[in-house]
């Protein structure tokens, strides 16, 4: 075989080749080392994935080297623990996934994290070009860049060694700088065993300078945001994750203290202030959205978790103007008027605010500032009842109640959170005090991220995780308490389990099956972690549900608690019920 024969198999330089053959050998290296030390040279510690063709063996080597890799039992979850570790960090979580199939279970998760603004890079192997250009029926064939990349921020394919540099420089930025992402990295198969020169190799990396840089606002943005506050009467802040992405918490509370304006946190939001701070509107939420004349948006987008800024959430037509801070311009005007939108990241904009302050502007009248406290104050003390009582079966109150002790007296805990009323009541129950200490469902609303989140929280931050659940939640992850025993990691599940989806008491007018909301009655979802070597416990009031929740968290092992709620307890959908449609047709028998 002739020398270029030969380098055109192997990819290396025919210069290269020659030198060897001439008997000066060079040190070697491929694509599997390749993409390992991009990977390291850009920070990278930690992989989430699911082993199988064609990277289980780039999973070994990562491990081998030092990267940690997380291995689940589901791309999906794997991809939300990856997700989650870029909203914690600021940069990108690593989810490794298989072809076809895997790509596809990862794919969620890369959408959700893309519609959260999470920084994740989903790097999946995929089969080769020309097979699947010609649709020749490869192993697990699938055009997965074209499938991509309407559903993240950016995608890529990388064909040859030497490009594996560029090509996770370019991932690792595109998902972090301005509104962070995910990104979809497609190695095929043949890439990893491509050989090529290790010096040449090790010229090609590219270490990511400076990926998400400040985006300052312009000042007349900011003296237009600052004029509008002069003259606000019931000015409001509504902080959204985006805030707490951002890590400006000494900005974001010296902006909301010295200017005295109160405050309503989205969830992810909560505890940036911590929610008992004077300041807080969170337990007047209505009142605050809907009384407020000048409300600033910080990281909070106005979808419908917000009622698009309009409707009778935010009082009459007209009544409100909104100062906006985004880093995408795009998302000014998304669905009313800002009249003072302020362009650039969060910190920046911030601090802008803060440096503009005279001392005199809003400092709102004490009225309005009495009005939120007096609602906020009435709200508290009548749900208080509800949060003491000690009943067996509990309701989500009692049981929330519960809980919002725990977190109390454990403040540095990460609480992560789904379900329908299980979250929907857990968002104005339970008090957070730190920053980006809650986990939950975010913008899509999605279920099926909890035990995700849990094992990404506990492996980046390795502080305690506090992980409730609905039983109807827990059900699209539940098999990741496996995962969470296997590496042992200090996450406490609590499972509402009520019976069913929303509650446990719909039939089956035909007396044929169950009804489609309900579950096998009386599950002891406990024995499954027990069935993996971790501690679980069955609970039926609200004080056994303290106990064994401060056992498990004491002890920092892995466990999980099967919390009884009365099955009737519930409403149908929660409290987004108004966006299930209803049959107005009544069919004759």
């Amino acid at each position: 075989m002739s020398v270029t024969a030969l380098a055109q198999i192997i990819d290396v330089n025919t210069t290269d080749v020659q030198s060897s053959v001439a008997g000066e050998p060079r040190e070697l290296t491929d694509g599997f080392h390749l993409v390992i030390d991009a990977l390291k040279l850009n920070g990278i510690e930690t992989i989430y994935g699911v082993p199988g063709i064609p990277i289980t063996d780039l999973g070994r080597m990562c491990q081998a080297e030092g990267i940690r890799v997380v291995s689940f039992r589901h791309e999906q979850n794997a991809g939300n623990a990856a997700a989650i570790a870029g909203f914690l960090t600021k940069k990108p979580g690593i989810c490794l996934t298989v072809s076809a199939p895997g790509f596809l279970n990862g794919l969620t998760a890369l959408a959700n994290a893309t519609t959260n603004c999470f920084p994740m890079i989903l790097i999946s192997g995929s089969s080769e070009r020309e097979i699947v250009d010609l649709q020749q029926g490869d192993y697990e064939e699938m055009d997965q860049l074209a499938i991509a990349k309407p559903l993240c921020k950016a995608a890529f394919r990388v064909l040859h060694a030497a490009d594996i540099g560029i090509g996770v420089a370019r991932a690792i930025r595109a998902a972090v700088s301005g509104r962070p992402g995910g990104v979809y990295l497609d190695l095929p198969a043949k890439l990893f065993s491509q050989i090529m020169d290790a010096e040449a190799g090790a010229a090609s990396l590219v270490k990511v300078i400076d990926a998400a840089p400040a985006q300052l606002p312009a000042p007349s943005a900011i003296k237009r945001a600052l004029d509008l506050l002069k003259t606000a009467k019931r000015p409001l802040i509504v902080l959204g994750k985006g805030a707490a992405y951002a890590q400006a918490d000494d900005s974001i509370r010296q902006l909301i203290e010295k200017s005295g304006i109160p405050y309503v946190p989205m969830s992810m939001a909560k505890g940036i202030l911590p929610d008992t701070h004077p300041l807080s509107a969170g337990a007047a939420r209505s009142t605050a959205l809907k009384d407020s004349d000048v409300v600033v948006l910080i990281g909070a987008r106005l979808n419908w978790l917000l009622s698009h800024g309009k409707g009778k959430t935010w009082g009459a037509p007209g009544s409100k103007k909104f100062i906006q801070i985004d880093i995408e311009p795009r998302e000014m005007d998304s669905n009313v008027e800002i009249v003072a939108p302020i362009v650039g990241d969060i910190g920046s904009c911030v601090e802008a605010l803060l440096a503009g302050f005279d001392g005199q502007w809003p400092i709102p009248p004490a009225e309005w500032t009495e009005t939120l406290k007096t609602r906020r104050d009435a709200n508290v003390a009548k749900m208080a009842p509800r949060l003491m009582k000690n009943t067996a079966p509990m309701d989500f109150h009692s049981a929330l109640g519960a809980l919002r002790t725990v977190i109390k007296e454990r403040p540095d805990a990460i609480l992560v959170n789904e379900g329908a009323n299980t979250l929907d009541l857990a968002r104005g129950i339970i008090d957070m005090y730190k920053p980006r200490k809650r986990l939950d469902v975010g913008t899509w609303g999605v279920m099926g991220i909890g035990m995700g989140f849990a094992v990404g929280a506990a492996i980046e931050t390795g502080k305690p995780v506090l992980a409730v659940e609905g039983d109807s939640a827990f059900g699209f992850s539940g098999m990741e308490v496996e995962t969470i025993c296997r590496y042992n990691l200090p996450v406490t599940i609590v499972i509402f389990n009520n019976n069913g989806i929303y509650r446990g008491t719909d039939v089956d007018p035909t007396g044929r099956d169950p009804g489609t909301t309900v579950f096998v009655p009386d599950s002891r979802y406990d024995k499954m972690i027990e069935a993996f070597g971790g501690v679980g416990y069955h609970v039926t009031t609200p004080d056994e549900l303290k106990r064994a929740v401060d056992q498990a968290m004491d002890s920092g092992k892995p466990s999980l608690i099967n919390a009884v709620i009365d099955p009737a307890a519930g409403s149908e959908s929660g409290n987004i019920g108004s966006l299930n449609p209803q049959s107005v047709v009544v069919r004759k028998k």
